[in-house]
């Protein structure tokens, strides 16, 4: 039976047991709370929540704004589309059924729906306009990623090491690739991202996988990570981040491997760096931030990737992906702060303390302000005054 590691444990678990048999120095320290003199305050526009959100679990259900709403979910099944200018719940869907939901996948807006996965192995869609299921199906793995869209196709990558094809409308399988999955791999999945016909993903044996999005044909592979050590700990080599595509260069990083810039058209490597990493990279088009698998901040050179600067002020906080909101890169810790940054310095700007119970997700940006939800739920719309 496969094993699996909690990714949200990556800083506290693995190190933790590697403590556990090494010296005291091996213990992980969680780094104190930045003290950050705030250049402004964002200012709360609404408030509302969604079910349990997701706790203390790994599930990575980001809100989607799409349509003209909000679109919120919670581990428990609840699913919201949200008023964005006034938070008001324009529809509920509630997913429970027999046993609980278990929502870890999404959201995913397109073609008029909404799909999100489940770690009980099912892919869910609904109409975005009346949150009404059009089809619910099982798949081979849980699905911990958001689906991928394209070609009228819903693209889920699975725990089991699976590409899924499945019809947008019908929910019906059409192409499936499978990639070979270590015994021992932290857990979270690459959500796969598809560009001119083309779907890439991260495998958990630590490669970059390219298909077909039309067939289902696998077209190459290209390492990221080798495994290296005594130790199946030591050997662990996911690339669980998503790509980034820039033009027509991906980017992506793998945790024991490495941040590689790769040419879209040749497959082959355009360079490569030594950053560990299983988390969202974010971009702002000449700048790449990643956030390290000790939480450090880093700002990479898209077309180099010359280091810019590195900031090591959130080790081991338990960092969200970084995200792009209103010119800033910002991040949420497991103590409910976020952080924003000044892209070109990696200085803290500012600092908010939103929730003690932390985030799973980093904020999305709305078209006047962005949208926070903290891990018990609570959904909150704020802007920025200056």
């Amino acid at each position: 039976m496969k094993k699996m590691l909690n990714k949200a444990l990556t800083a506290a678990a693995i190190f933790g047991v590697l403590a556990g048999c090494a010296s005291e120095e091996d213990t992980i320290i969680m780094a104190p709370v930045p003290q950050v003199e705030s250049e402004f305050t964002p200012t709360s526009v609404w408030s509302t929540s969604v079910g349990d959100g997701v706790d203390h679990y790994f599930s990575k259900l980001s809100p989607e704004f799409a349509y003209g709403k909000v679109f919120v979910a919670s581990r428990d099944g609840v699913v919201k589309a949200l008023s964005p200018e006034s938070g008001e719940t324009l529809w509920e869907a509630e997913l429970e059924q027999d046993v609980p939901a278990r929502l870890s996948g999404g959201i995913s807006a397109a073609y008029d729906k909404l799909y999100i996965g489940s770690e009980n192995g099912e892919v869910i869609a609904l109409d975005q306009d009346t949150g009404e299921l059009i089809w619910r199906v099982r798949v081979q793995g849980e699905v911990l990623a958001a689906p991928a869209t394209d070609d009228n196709l819903v693209i889920v990558h699975t725990s089991e090491g699976f590409l899924l094809a499945l019809d947008q409308v019908t929910g019906e399988q059409k192409w499936a690739i499978g990639t070979e999955v270590p015994n021992l791999t932290l857990r979270g999945n690459s959500a796969p991202v598809a560009v001119s016909g083309g779907i890439f993903w991260g495998t958990a044996n630590g490669r970059l996988a390219a298909a077909v999005v039309q067939h289902g044909q696998l077209i190459w592979q290209q390492p990221i990570g080798t495994p290296k050590g005594a130790t199946e700990i030591d050997r662990i080599v996911d690339v669980d981040a998503s790509p980034v595509v820039i033009g027509g260069t991906l980017y992506i990083v793998g945790y024991n491997g490495q941040l590689t810039a790769i040419e879209l058209r040749s497959g082959q490597p355009a360079w490569k760096r030594s950053y560990s990493s299983a988390t969202d990279l974010a971009s702002d088009g000449s700048r790449l931030f990643v956030v390290t698998d000790k939480d450090h901040l880093v700002a990479v050179d898209a077309r180099s990737g010359t280091e810019l600067w590195k900031n090591k002020q959130l080790e081991h906080r338990l960092v969200t992906a970084p995200k792009v909101i209103d010119n800033y890169l910002v991040v949420g810790d497991s103590e409910g702060y976020l952080y924003w940054i000044e892209r070109a310095t990696g200085e803290f700007v500012a600092q908010q303390e939103v929730d003690s119970s932390g985030f799973a997700v980093p904020p999305v940006q709305l078209d006047d302000g962005y949208v926070v939800v903290t891990r018990d739920g609570d959904v909150k719309k704020l802007t920025l005054s200056q």
